[in-house]
């Protein structure tokens, strides 16, 4: 299944979650491998919508809230390093929006 190329990314769960240095589940490290900053979220961003979202998506689970979504991919970052990343979606029940949850290293690969 291929998840809508509008879905919404919103630039907080970039630059206050994904980008920003935390004490526990930081992903900035790994991201940062391949030069994605709080300063060029807006390319971590473009990325996810051009390399991740025309992927094929996988239904994981329903919740209350929507269904959820995994897509499995490779990210190449502004300094042409590839990560391999698992990236979750949802399909929103209340408003049939798609949204970006997260992402994280892809260490089945």
């Amino acid at each position: 299944m291929k998840l809508p190329p509008d879905a919404i990314i919103a630039p907080a769960k970039l630059t206050q979650y994904l980008l920003k240095l935390l004490p526990q589940d930081d992903k900035s490290k790994f991201l940062a491998q391949a030069g994605y900053t709080q300063e060029n979220w807006q390319q971590l961003e473009q990325d996810l919508r051009e390399q991740i979202l025309p992927l094929d998506a996988v239904f994981t689970e329903q919740t209350r809230f929507g269904d959820h979504y995994q897509i499995r991919g490779t990210l190449t970052g502004v300094n042409r390093v590839v990560l391999p990343v698992v990236t979750i979606w949802m399909i929103e029940k209340a408003t049939g929006q798609t949204k970006f949850i997260t992402l994280f290293p892809d260490k089945g690969v």
